[in-house]
């Protein structure tokens, strides 16, 4: 989406100098500011940040789904600006992408998670761009709202963004139907030009060590979906009975794991937490949460701002032996004569500074275990310990690694998570890379072979594109990118135009037993939730059954 200066600008530039990406031209210190009928937005290169509608005194910038029939025409001026003009200011030959063909392009995406987003935000510029957008599930944005830790509300900031992009005239949601199911991927290739699969990565890595299946040894990726509301989790069962849960691997989302078992329930109650989960974190025992991280301080997978936020938690300790904070050799030196790289001197840095901390007697801890390994998890058909192994810093041809020591110790636990990233899953009729758990791809391009012959019309954007790696912002540019190669191939004629008109799309799936839930279904859910949540002081009580969404989406749209 993109922000249009209308009729009523008033040339001040207020809102110039709060604009993050240099969009908005021309600036007091063009030429043509002084004789400019008005001040233009490349839509472009906005991204929808929303600073300069804050800073107009006259309420001339308006979201370009928001305007009336009256300002549309808005739109194109400030695009035909442009098109001479480039945002350093300067006049440069016109440099748009090469016009589309004469005739619609029609997409559909699988998926409705952030790079699924982003990757139409790029496609719904251009009005030609019909997109269609799939999820199984009755509601969309993916992990930001199955993922994203509910005390991080500010994240969830970026679903307006994408509730832009759905109010596109040329956007329609196909929610609460599922690819292979109510429709299959041969009828979505012959409707429609490009099909973009969007579906990330849907499994846990395993630990591959005895035990593992054990009651009560529970991937972090199901927990997380538990905590937050996601339908397939509402009933895990999770035992919360221990004193002390363990948590393997050390990235932000052990993190949050972490830190939602030991945050008060007072504070999660103010979130959109699920209640279910709510309530059996309001019976829970654990005060300790032990996290393992197979290497060492400097190679800790979770971004600072993230480990420096524990420190916040109101009641918990974070605990961090200065033992384990040993580093490797190379590392070592590179902080000692202050070459190191500075993200991981301000990570060894906060993780001394805790270890420093004192102690609070009667609060929770939040225990870092540097260089330790699980090897066994043991009990009688449930989990009650977790035998560990003491890493070492070994030589491996100029990059870390560590290799297991003779030192072993156990771990009294009634709980262990594992939280060793993401995996994704073959999608039906795509090649598939076991190893990478991704579709192969040349720039999104879904790949045949490996002398990169490609599979016209077939597309993959996010973690089923690139691996389980990088957040929203990656995910903006992976979805960007996507998109882009869409673009050039339907410029290229490089696809067959679809042989069967997409008409019957809605009919198709509801014929084999789809609910579908459109826009106006799931604006229905999102009132339906946040007023459920508003009598309690919350952003929103999220339904947790297809029934719930199904209903609340009908009782909607009466």
């Amino acid at each position: 989406m993109a922000h249009v200066i209308t009729r009523p600008c008033c040339n001040d530039a207020s809102c110039v100098s709060v604009c993050p990406v240099n969009c908005i031209h021309p600036t007091p210190d063009e030429p043509e500011f002084l004789t400019a009928e008005a001040l233009y937005i490349d839509p472009e290169t906005c991204i929808d940040c929303g600073a300069c509608i804050d800073e107009c005194p006259v309420e001339a910038i308006v979201p370009d789904d928001q305007l009336t029939e009256r300002d549309e025409p808005y739109l194109q001026i400030n695009a035909d600006y442009y098109k001479d003009h480039d945002v350093e200011g300067g006049l440069v030959p016109p440099r748009k992408s090469p016009p589309l063909p004469d005739k619609e392009l029609h997409v559909a995406i699988v998926g409705a998670g952030p790079a699924a987003f982003y990757a139409a935000e790029e496609l719904v510029r251009k009005p030609a761009v019909k997109v269609d957008m799939f999820d199984r599930l009755p509601t969309p944005y993916g992990l930001v709202r199955a993922g994203v830790a509910p005390d991080h509300a500010a994240t969830k900031g970026v679903e307006k963004t994408f509730a832009s992009v759905a109010a596109k005239k040329n956007f329609d949601y196909y929610l609460n139907v599922e690819v292979g199911k109510h429709i299959s991927h041969d009828e979505l290739v012959v409707r429609y030009h490009a099909v973009i699969y969007a579906v990330g990565a849907a499994t846990d890595k395993r630990l591959g060590i005895e035990g593992e299946d054990l009651r009560n040894s529970v991937a972090a990726t199901q927990f997380v979906a538990w905590y937050n509301g996601h339908p397939d989790f509402a009933d895990l069962e999770v035992d919360l009975s221990s004193e002390r849960a363990v948590v393997v691997g050390n990235g932000n989302v052990a993190l949050d794991v972490a830190r939602i078992l030991v945050t008060d329930p007072d504070d999660l109650a103010k979130t959109d937490i699920a209640d279910h989960a709510l309530a059996k974190l309001r019976e829970s025992n654990i005060d300790e949460v032990v996290l393992l991280g197979r290497r060492g301080i400097a190679q800790a997978a979770y971004t600072n701002s993230e480990f420096l936020a524990l420190g916040d938690v109101e009641g918990v300790d974070v605990v961090i032996d200065p033992e384990d904070l040993v580093l490797d050799p190379a590392t070592e030196a590179a902080l000692s004569d202050d070459t190191l790289d500075s993200t991981i001197a301000t990570k060894i840095r906060l993780a001394r500074e805790f270890a420093e901390r004192p102690r609070t007697p009667g609060n929770k801890r939040i225990v870092f275990r540097f260089l330790t390994s699980p090897v066994e998890i043991a009990g009688d058909g449930e989990v009650t310990t977790l035998t560990c192994v003491r890493n070492a810093y070994a030589d491996a041809a100029g990059r870390v690694a560590v290799k297991a020591t003779d030192e072993r110790f156990d771990l009294d636990t009634g709980l262990v998570l594992r939280a060793i990233g993401y995996r994704g899953v073959p999608v039906t009729d795509l090649p598939f890379d076991e190893g990478r758990g991704v579709v192969p791809n040349s720039e999104g391009r879904v790949q045949v072979s490996a002398d990169g012959d490609v599979m016209p019309g077939l597309y993959v954007t996010g973690w089923i594109k690139r691996g389980a790696t990088g957040g929203i912002g990656m995910n903006r540019l992976c979805g960007q990118e996507t998109a882009q190669a869409v673009i050039a191939d339907f410029v290229a004629a490089a696809f067959d135009d679809p042989s069967t008109p997409r008409d019957d799309v809605a009919a198709l799936v509801a014929d084999r037993g789809a609910h579908r839930i459109d826009l106006a279904g799931w604006k229905a859910i999102d009132a339906a939730e946040k007023s459920a949540g508003k009598s309690a002081g919350r952003t929103r009580a999220k339904f947790v059954s297809i029934s719930e969404f199904e209903a609340a989406a009908t009782a909607g749209a009466q």
